[in-house]
């Protein structure tokens, strides 16, 4: 490999190392947003016009009784999640006064979709999901408090 290849493949195994680490342990809050970087948080694509851009919810790695889950099971409830932190928000989002009397959601916020809700992509170390403005359902203060099914 050259160097530029070599620079290039260790500069997108860090911004995935980075991805990962914003989900700290199970005992703790499994994602914290203040851990993303502003590197990661900028190569996220914009989203268009009445779009927003949602990291998933990733869940909690161990059941109440202590039993350690499979990292497939773990993955398996990240896509089947109803709640995400809100990375972006497009310029035209709650923007139809025909439709909202004010924003639903911000960037920062914690809310709840439709369980399949929205299209879903990969970046590194990661998916997320582009949701329509209207697919909120609610706010929630802790990802934790809605329990999933």
């Amino acid at each position: 490999m050259t160097k530029s290849k070599d620079k290039k493949a260790s500069t997108s195994e860090a911004e995935a190392e980075n991805i990962s680490s914003a989900y700290v342990k199970t005992e703790d809050r499994v994602l914290d947003p203040s851990l993303l970087s502003k590197s990661i948080l900028d190569r996220v694509p914009e989203p268009t016009g009445w779009r927003i851009i949602v990291l998933p919810y990733r869940g909690k790695g161990k059941t109440e009784g202590g039993i350690y889950l499979p990292d497939q099971v773990v993955e398996e409830n990240q896509v089947a999640t109803q709640v995400g932190y809100v990375l972006k928000v497009g310029s035209l989002a709650y923007k139809d006064p025909d439709k909202f009397d004010s924003p639903w959601c911000q960037k920062g916020d914690w809310v709840m979709f439709a369980r399949y809700a929205g299209s879903r992509f990969k970046i590194d170390g990661g998916e997320v999901r582009i949701l329509n403005d209207d697919e909120v359902l609610a706010t929630i203060s802790e990802p934790d408090d809605v329990l999933h099914m």
